[in-house]
């Protein structure tokens, strides 16, 4: 079941400079910086009342969004929602007939279970499954 929205994923060329934006010019609470060395991104994290906003910049030509940056310069790249059980959804949205990307959950930002799903089946937006690890 999708519980509520996780995080806007936003491709950059400058990580730093669009930081700096978004924490002192729009005044957005910044978290810090994540890096992602397995998937070649380095993330700027803010904080929107619950909701994060993840600034994405490839650390390498090789990432999965270097092209997207080469190709548009960057921009919205995905949305992310919150779900109880990544692989439970995967099953449920495969049988739905959505084409999906990830087959099975990986490992993503703060520890997350992550998938997406293709935008061809889901009206033009890549859409990122996140069930976030348990605490306790």
């Amino acid at each position: 079941m999708i519980r509520k929205i996780e995080h806007v994923g936003i491709a950059v060329r400058d990580l730093d400079a669009a930081a700096a934006f978004f924490r002192d010019v729009l005044g957005l609470p910044f978290e810090g910086y994540e890096d992602l060395p397995d998937r070649q991104l380095r993330i700027a994290v803010f904080d929107l009342a619950g909701v994060r906003l993840e600034l994405l910049q490839p650390t390498s030509p090789d990432a999965a969004i270097a092209s997207f940056v080469e190709r548009t310069g960057g921009g919205l790249h995905h949305l992310a929602l919150t779900v109880d059980d990544v692989g439970a959804e995967l099953a449920q949205l495969s049988a739905a007939g959505v084409e999906i990307i990830d087959r099975e959950p990986r490992l993503g930002a703060a520890g997350a279970k992550i998938a997406f799903l293709a935008p061809r089946s889901t009206f033009k937006v890549l859409i990122e499954l996140c069930q976030k690890p348990r605490r306790g």
